[in-house]
């Protein structure tokens, strides 16, 4: 097997946050050497550079750029949804992200079609639906006409339950249409201005999610821009709070005492904090100062396309000023990202053994500040899907 050498740059280890002086050997899909004056069948030259892991974004939606927000999605065909992933994936492996996980709008069927390389893109893993209660964020009603979905077919089950035991039977809905993470409303919706501080499921509802979802091997992602839905679902044991705008004292030691894990998607609020509503932008990164000092592991996650996918690595440079500096945001979009995405073992560092997920930068320095402009090459799977000429 052909030996390809990444030599004479610098490598970040994801692990310690240290930068080194260091050699990658690539033999197939995978990382087969890290050290110094390695040789190779062929060699690229990386001096002047670092050598970082692929970014993983931990919640992104990469198939509904064509329907969020639209007034006409509903006249869409179904499989508009997902062709309009394409170019989303496209743009994400250009930004040397390799790795998503899709928080509602993706199906199997994409993730089937990236891992048979039908269509380039970063591994996906799959949500589905966003599942809730009655008339919470994921219950697509309206008072004309009732039940307005344009995202349900067979692969895209109903996610709306009332119950402890519809609970169970909602993620058993998801599990069979090919779930990788279930992904539940515990808020109402920042962008539509309602119920961000509301609770909408009880304990016993978020536990019967956890404990079904756990006991047929998934993971539990829960949308909570308010600190009491937060605080409730970490102590019923979900793996991942998304958003927490308003996270306070009691939800950030609940979830550090849980271990639940924190996606910020800072870009909601950072990106253009002028149109954020009145007092978001301070109070999200108020939230990430509080997770930081209580201990709560941090992941990035963007949230797009509430802004456009090209932004994707300024989602790095906001979690760096809101409280992690440069070196733990980058340590948030690689190994971090994929302990919490349970993907660890097979990438998120550059490692021998590793999945051979790499992106080469200009310059040796960790400041996430403009890191799309100094991309010089990308590497998924082995292979080379991006870079300069």
């Amino acid at each position: 097997m052909e030996r390809v050498v990444l030599a004479g740059g610098a490598v970040f280890d994801a692990r310690s946050g240290a930068v080194s002086r260091a050699d990658v050997v690539l033999a197939g899909d995978r990382i087969v050497a890290v050290g110094v004056g390695l040789s190779g069948d062929v060699v690229v030259d990386c001096a002047g550079g670092l050598l970082v892991p692929g970014f993983i974004d931990c919640h992104t939606h990469v198939s509904l750029t064509q329907t969020l927000g639209s007034a006409t999605a509903v006249t869409l065909p179904r499989s508009a949804r997902q062709l309009s992933a394409v170019p989303v994936l496209a743009t994400l492996l250009r930004n040397g992200v390799t790795t998503v996980r899709d928080a509602w709008g993706a199906d199997a069927g994409l993730r089937l079609a990236v891992r048979q390389g039908w269509v380039a893109g970063p591994d996906i893993l799959v949500s589905l639906r966003q599942v809730g209660t009655t008339g919470g964020l994921g219950d697509h009603w309206v008072a004309s006409q009732g039940t307005v979905d344009a995202f349900g077919d067979p692969s895209m089950p109903d996610p709306v339950f009332d119950g402890p035991e519809a609970a169970r039977a909602v993620v058993r809905r998801m599990v069979r249409a090919g779930a990788d993470w279930i992904k539940v409303t515990a808020t109402g919706s920042m962008a539509r201005g309602v119920g961000v501080h509301d609770v909408q499921l009880t304990r016993a509802e978020m536990s019967a999610l956890v404990d079904e979802a756990v006991n047929r091997g998934r993971r539990v992602m829960v949308h909570a821009h308010g600190a009491r839905a937060a605080e409730l679902a970490a102590r019923a044991g979900a793996h991942s709070i998304e958003h927490g705008v308003f996270l306070d004292e009691a939800a950030v030691a609940a979830m550090a005492e849980a271990g639940t894990w924190f996606v910020p998607t800072l870009s909601v609020t950072q990106a253009d904090p002028e149109h954020a509503p009145e007092g978001t932008p301070e109070a999200h990164r108020h939230a990430v100062r509080l997770a930081v000092r209580a201990g709560v592991p941090i992941a990035m996650g963007t949230d797009n396309p509430v802004r456009p996918h090209t932004e994707v690595l300024r989602e790095i440079e906001y979690l760096a000023l809101a409280g992690l500096g440069p070196v733990e945001a980058l340590r948030a979009a690689t190994w971090q990202a994929a302990r919490l995405l349970g993907v660890a073992d097979d990438r998120g560092e550059i490692a021998e053994g590793k999945r051979a997920d790499l992106v080469l930068l200009d310059g040796t320095s960790v400041e996430p500040a403009g890191l799309a402009d100094r991309i010089r090459a990308v590497w998924h799977n082995g292979r080379v899907v991006a870079g300069r000429d």
